[in-house]
């Protein structure tokens, strides 16, 4: 008797089922630069199979390019991405239909995520890549990160600080991007969208000297012929206005991009609340004569040409 109550915790135990083992961590290769700076975040290194090519050029990058230059890079042909077998491939919108649709004959799931026109839309992204990564927590940090860099740029209360991020060729951003939301954000307000200028729109130099805005954020390559516009001579007569450089880099993706963007927007604002008043006040009369009719406008219009062409 004594001996089969020894036996029976025994065989009772060989009849439980063994314990349940970990799922194996999802393998993921991202084809898009912004998915790439979230999923280097949020996802163990030996999850990330690869990470898109453009990641690893410095021209194209929103992360580290030393970091992403860890990872395998991928210019995102279907053969190539399949031969690395992964379980997810993360991409974006603009992936061709044919793409996408090779991946699911192959097997391969596949999420796309769109452009995040505010920081909300950015840090549902944050927390949707990390859920798939298996890390849900991970968003809980990244996106703690950006409201910690809000919470400290907000500006004092007071009027917003008209200004125009200026890109290449003259390009502006428009009002319904994320770098119009982080703008008004910090203390700016996109004077291109006062304007009626849409995304992608041109503002040509004559129009800027006519009617300057306090700050020009230049976003341009300055080696590039096509952003000569944006360090023409004929801006230095803008004396009220800061013209401040602003890395293009910052304006293609959010996630961990927006700390940075938000760093760099709060130090021009607080770099125009070191200007003395006299200044100001002579920027505020040069804006109100700033009219394509007025002499300002004339002279800085006079002071474009003799300078040359700008393309």
């Amino acid at each position: 008797m004594e001996r089969t109550l020894l036996i029976l915790p025994l065989l009772l135990a060989s009849c439980a089922p063994a314990p349940a083992q970990p799922a194996a961590p999802t393998t993921i290769v991202s084809l898009n630069p912004c998915t790439d700076a979230i999923l280097a975040e949020v996802a163990d290194p030996a999850q990330i199979l690869a990470l898109s090519s453009y990641s690893s050029d410095p021209a194209a990058s929103s992360m580290d390019v030393a970091k992403a230059r860890r990872f395998r890079a991928v210019s995102g042909a279907v053969e190539e991405v399949a031969a690395l077998r992964p379980a997810l491939v993360i991409g974006s919108t603009f992936t061709p239909p044919a793409t996408s649709a090779a991946f699911a004959q192959m097997g391969l799931r596949f999420a796309a995520f769109g452009v995040a026109d505010t920081v909300e839309e950015s840090k549902a992204q944050v927390r949707e890549i990390a859920a798939l990564a298996g890390h849900p927590e991970r968003a809980d940090l990244l996106n703690a990160q950006i409201d910690r860099a809000l919470a400290e740029a907000a500006p004092p209360p007071g009027p917003l600080v008209p200004a125009i991020v200026w890109q290449s060729g003259g390009m502006v951003p428009g009002q319904g991007t994320l770098i119009a939301d982080l703008l008004a954000r910090t203390g700016f307000t996109n004077a291109a969208a006062l304007r009626g200028l849409k995304q992608a729109d041109l503002l040509p130099l004559e129009q800027m000297l006519a009617a300057p805005p306090r700050v020009i954020f230049t976003a341009g390559n300055p080696l590039a012929n096509e952003d000569r516009m944006l360090a023409h001579p004929a801006l230095r007569a803008l004396t009220g206005t800061l013209r401040a450089p602003l890395n293009p880099a910052l304006l293609w993706c959010g996630g961990p991009s927006i700390p940075k963007t938000v760093a760099r927007l709060t130090a021009v604002r607080r770099e125009l609340g070191q200007t003395s008043p006299r200044v100001l006040r002579q920027a505020q009369h040069e804006r109100m004569l700033g009219s394509p009719q007025s002499p300002l406008s004339l002279s800085l219009s006079k002071a474009a040409r003799e300078t040359g062409p700008t393309k």
